[in-house]
């Protein structure tokens, strides 16, 4: 059987202190084969300069100017719609995600599954640092969802997954602020009654930079993913329109 190769995606923001270092991680980590896209929203961001710096020679390194809008949905989209191989996982530039996880991911994916998840809430799996009011949400979220609406994993929200990137191109993304893609393709798996399996991960806080994530503006927006994630089976074409509808609604909210 041919090994599985991987599309890395990596959104970007203005991450040109820690971006040598997490391509290093994972190049050095992943035997698969692999590319590894960079997705920043415009040319002009420092990480640009600093990627094609730390590794000018390295054809499996990618740089992508986002063009569908800026924000860390946008750039995900855009990298995933980029992407060349059949497994795709989202890690992110600050390098709190485990690049060691990806090989098993992507092989739970070759193997049937179209969401693998890397759980820091399983048997196994541990959060270490980061906010404590944004750690107890997760959690609860995770958990809630992983026992009532049997996700297939306790760590829904986690944007570090592997996906099957055809399944991810057939129901769409729909989010485009954020980060609740990783929740959005869980979710819609579950109602199309497909296989998402997990793996425990540790997952450590930056430790350069800071985030920029806006908690305030995420509750509403995941509420309504973690809600859709409850429910009967649906078709695609059913999954693609409630997938529309919510994320008209995270939209409105989201304008000034």
């Amino acid at each position: 059987m041919t090994p599985t190769a991987v599309s890395v995606i990596v959104p970007a923001y203005h991450e040109d202190q820690g971006i040598g270092r997490v391509l290093d991680r994972l190049i050095d980590a992943i035997t698969l084969d692999f590319e590894v896209l960079v997705v920043v929203d415009d040319e002009e961001d420092p990480t640009v300069a600093a990627v094609r710096e730390h590794v000018p020679d390295d054809p499996r390194v990618r740089t992508l100017v986002n063009t569908y809008g800026r924000g860390p949905a946008n750039a995900i989209r855009y990298g995933i719609d980029a992407a060349r191989h059949p497994v795709v996982v989202v890690t992110m530039a600050d390098g709190s995600d485990d690049p060691r996880m990806i090989d098993p991911l992507s092989r739970l994916v070759e193997r049937g599954v179209v969401v693998a998840a890397a759980s820091r809430y399983s048997p196994g799996g541990q959060q270490v640092g980061g906010p404590i009011l944004k750690g107890m949400l997760s959690r609860t979220a995770g958990r809630t969802l992983g026992t009532f609406a049997r996700v297939g994993t306790d760590d829904a929200t986690n944007s570090f997954k592997a996906f099957d990137t055809d399944f991810v191109r057939e129901v769409g993304i729909h989010s485009r602020s954020g980060f609740e893609i990783g929740l959005e393709l869980t979710a819609k798996a579950r109602r199309l009654r497909r296989p998402v399996a997990e793996l425990p991960t540790i997952w450590l806080d930056r430790t350069v930079g800071e985030s920029s994530f806006d908690l305030r503006g995420w509750i509403p927006k995941y509420l309504r993913w973690y809600r859709f994630a409850f429910g009967p089976e649906l078709t695609v074409e059913q999954v693609r329109a409630e997938g529309a509808r919510i994320a008209a609604r995270n939209d409105r909210r989201g304008r000034p």
